[in-house]
């Protein structure tokens, strides 16, 4: 684990308002969960456990992360299922125990435990763990996999599964070192299991930071642009041979011989080499190598840039914000950029692809969604492209900064946009600076208010995609 990891995992730990990872154990009576967790805190096993252990806490520098782990032990009686149940909500990672000599403790995983979970809406990683690996009958031995799988499907929430032995200290710092690691890097966001493919969200991230790391954007990675993100991200320069060797895993799996559906070209790693490389990392258990490498590009876990790095803007209720005029430029050159065929016609396909790099298209829904004009080809004008920024700067300009760094913008977020002076300085100059306006349409029932503003921009009946409020429309022109 590298030190750029470490602190990439504290920091988003600190994101999220925590200190620390919090792992309950739970499990039938019986199934090891006590022994379990002292042998992990101090190295050996323990004569006798009591009933429930309190609170454990095992040192910072425990693990290579170097984040706090407190393990909370629980009961196995009737009386306290309360109790149980508010850890478990509470956790921030569930190990559940069976015991390797009882097999109806595994199949109650199935049957009571992982059930139990999804009934008290318990979200969080789950590691299986069979204990007392030393007391299993020789003569049933079954590979953990062929036991697992069938559960592992149904309960997709199962991160990893383990069999262990706290009286011959088998494996007991992997069973928290896993739960710890899915807690800091959780598969959930990066990878879809049943497809074993990336997903999405994920997708749309790395590529972000693929552009923004081709600075020639000639569609690949050199060597060198290679090696500057090798160092962004892990501190650390990779070695001639070892650029090689990345370049050979990629051209093997993904042959392409010099084209751009290629892992690898003669210019360098293409996208899809970079893609792939992440998603063997994850196959192999290397979360933490993508994990890392979003966190240094400023995404959290739901794979959003942190909200540290979105400005948040105020304002008088008479005041306006509109976007400044160094990100106009920049949208104007985005709009060129993407009008392959510089017709003024951004088609559907062309708009998908600017906002490919972000975590969603901000207007697929309302009040974005066929709030623009739209032209004959069913596009958007580069001034109907302008005025959907502009609506979504005036209703939410963090939000509308957000999306422009996810597109490329590398200007001052904080100077993206600009607050215009109040309202009543403009009626006693008697004249404005603002460019965007917000009227408010008045009228009884069926006065013709929705068809006065579908007019403005050819819309059709009762497709209109504005803010209304009783009787109360805001157009924006």
């Amino acid at each position: 684990m590298s030190k750029a990891s470490s602190k990439a995992a504290a920091a988003a730990l600190a994101a999220g308002g925590k200190t620390g990872v919090r792992i309950v154990v739970a499990g039938d009576r019986g199934t090891g969960k006590s022994s379990l967790i002292i042998t992990a805190a101090v190295d050996n096993f323990p004569g006798t456990c009591p009933p429930v252990l309190p609170p454990t806490r095992l040192a910072e520098d425990f693990y290579p992360d170097r984040v706090p782990v407190t393990i909370i032990d629980t009961s196995s009686k009737l009386e306290d299922t309360g109790k149980v149940a508010e850890e478990l909500k509470r956790a921030d990672a569930v190990v559940l125990t069976y015991a390797c000599d009882r097999p109806e403790t595994l199949d109650r995983l199935s049957t009571f435990w992982l059930p139990k979970l999804r009934q008290l809406e318990v979200k969080v990683p789950v590691i299986v763990v069979g204990c007392k690996l030393d007391l299993r009958d020789e003569n049933q031995q079954v590979s953990l996999e062929q036991v697992m799988s069938p559960i592992m499907q149904q309960f997709r929430e199962i991160e990893t599964c383990i069999e262990c032995s706290s009286f011959k200290r088998i494996q007991i710092p992997e069973v928290f070192y896993y739960a710890q690691k899915a807690v800091l890097h959780p598969t959930a966001p990066l990878f879809d299991q049943e497809s074993q493919t990336l997903k999405p969200r994920c997708v749309r991230a790395l590529k972000r930071i693929f552009i923004l790391c081709d600075h020639d954007r000639d569609g690949a990675l050199s060597d060198a642009e290679l090696n500057d993100f090798q160092v962004k991200c892990f501190n650390a320069p990779l070695q001639p041979s070892e650029i090689v060797g990345v370049k050979r895993v990629v051209e093997e799996k993904l042959p392409g011989g010099g084209t751009t559906d290629g892992g690898v070209n003669e210019r360098g790693l293409t996208l899809t080499g970079f893609l792939f490389l992440h998603a063997l990392f994850i196959e192999k258990g290397r979360l933490e190598t993508t994990w890392t490498v979003l966190r240094k590009f400023g995404y959290n876990n739901d794979i959003r840039l942190d909200d540290e790095l979105i400005p948040s803007f105020k304002r008088a209720p008479d005041e306006s914000v509109e976007l400044s005029s160094e990100p106009l430029d920049f949208l104007r050159g985005i709009y060129e950029l993407f009008d392959g065929d510089y017709d003024n016609n951004l088609r559907p396909a062309e708009l998908d692809d600017i906002f490919s790099t972000a975590p969603d298209s901000p207007w697929d829904e309302p009040p974005y969604k066929d709030a623009a004009e739209r032209t004959s080809l069913g596009g958007l004008s580069v001034n109907a492209f302008l005025s959907e920024w502009a609506l979504m700067t005036l209703l939410h300009p963090s939000r509308a900064v957000e999306y422009l760094i996810y597109i490329g913008y590398l200007g001052d977020p904080s100077t993206a946009v600009r607050v215009t002076r109040k309202r009543r300085l403009d009626r006693k100059k008697q004249q404005s600076e603002r460019n965007v306006f917000q009227c408010f349409v008045f009228g009884p029932k069926k006065a013709g208010k929705t068809s006065l503003l579908n007019s403005f921009i050819g819309r059709r009946k009762n497709s209109a995609m504005f803010v209304m409020t009783s009787h109360t429309v805001q157009l924006f022109l």
